[in-house]
């Protein structure tokens, strides 16, 4: 049997392969639907096979080994694909090993319906691995300009929302250089300048949480006994500053002892509380609660509004995750997507975690587990 014809015929026994795969070749295997693990490979395999069954001039062939092939790759299946994998976070290496494996699949599944190994099938080898590595080829070129696209938007969203804390504080200094003002005017223009600088320093905090873990690193963290509940109140001070027309209802006992860098827990706290607050329903208040459960301190921050999807609930703790559509969430276009994932990182540093969910009835809930006593992490 042909190579091409074996493609077309046995699709599924290849694409059942690729999954298994793609799964365990993935970083975040579990948040990922079974159309896309296959994501496209389907399409790249009929393409391929297509192409093997086409003639080849030896010009068209001596360009393909230098890695000219086909133009107009901006809507083919593999160039898609590239772009959903960057999307899902795999890297160009994990990119590559796929096809690998797809190679390597196809021919051994082929062996048993070889009849002769003649010069013919050395020949459908020879377009079956070229197509193979065009395939890759514009995958690359899609993971590469998608990647570019999401640093480009971040790059400006960053812009777009350092820009209003900005006008504020300058305004504030034009005031100030003018005609003295009614100590009224200055105790609104003093607000106005901390409120400005605030939202600037927590985007800080989260940009440089995000590049440590970027290189490789967690998040620094520095525990020391403490009370919990100091930083989460501060937090909520912030964080209703900030939104000055959200409400937050605090359910807490008197103390909540561990270990924890205080620092952190606030960035955290904050993070949750003002995502609650712009996510919310207007009118209805947050809902925060502290306790004890068996050996872990347990704070829930919960808000009223549009539920997450089932299908975001994990993946909205990756970054840049509010720059997509991908995952059908309703998110502000100027958000740097950071928030969450910096929130889960503090949290497990701390050898805890977060979990959310999220339905019409209940809300959304946000859960965060802290051990009580000192942790190895």
């Amino acid at each position: 049997m042909k190579l091409s014809t074996f493609i077309q015929c046995h699709i599924e026994a290849i694409l059942a392969q690729w999954e298994t795969f793609a799964r365990d070749n993935s970083p975040h295997p579990h948040l990922l639907s079974h159309e896309e693990l296959r994501d496209h490979a389907r399409e790249m395999l009929m393409e391929i096979a297509a192409d093997m069954e086409t003639r080849q001039t030896d010009r068209e062939q001596q360009r393909k080994s230098e890695g000219h092939g086909a133009s107009g790759h901006e809507g083919r299946a593999a160039t898609e694909h590239g772009k959903g994998r960057q999307l899902h976070k795999y890297t160009l290496l994990q990119v590559s090993a796929e096809f690998r494996s797809l190679r390597a699949t196809v021919l051994r599944l082929w062996e048993p319906y070889l009849e002769t190994a003649d010069a013919d099938a050395l020949h459908e080898v020879i377009r079956f691995n070229e197509g193979i590595d065009q395939a890759l080829a514009e995958s690359i070129i899609g993971w590469v300009k998608h990647t570019g696209e999401t640093r480009d938007l971040f790059l400006a969203v960053l812009g777009h929302d350092l820009r209003s804390p900005l006008a504020s504080i300058a305004l504030a200094g034009d005031m100030l250089a003018g005609p003295a003002l009614p100590p009224e005017r200055l105790a609104t223009v003093a607000f106005t300048v901390t409120r400005a600088s605030r939202i600037m320093s927590d985007m800080i905090n989260d940009l440089m949480g995000f590049a440590s873990t970027q290189l490789g690193g967690d998040i620094p963290q520095h525990p020391v006994p403490c009370d919990l509940l100091a930083p989460l109140n501060d937090a909520i001070a912030d964080a209703a500053a900030t939104y000055p027309g959200a409400r937050f209802q605090l359910h807490a006992p008197a103390t909540l002892l561990g270990r924890y860098d205080r620092g952190r827990l606030y960035q955290m706290f904050l993070n949750l509380l003002v995502n609650a607050a712009r996510h919310g329903t207007e009118g209805c208040p947050v809902l925060v609660e502290a306790g004890t459960r068996f050996s872990d301190h347990v704070v829930s921050v919960t808000n009223k509004g549009e539920p997450i999807p089932p299908q975001a609930l994990e993946s909205i703790f990756q970054p840049l995750v509010q720059l997509t559509e991908e995952d059908h969430v309703t998110r502000p276009p100027t958000s740097l997507g950071l928030g969450l994932f910096i929130a889960r990182k503090i949290a497990e540093g701390h050898g805890g975690g977060i979990q959310v969910t999220s339905n019409q009835s209940d809300g959304t809930r946000f859960a965060i587990t802290l051990p009580t006593e000192e942790s190895d992490a």
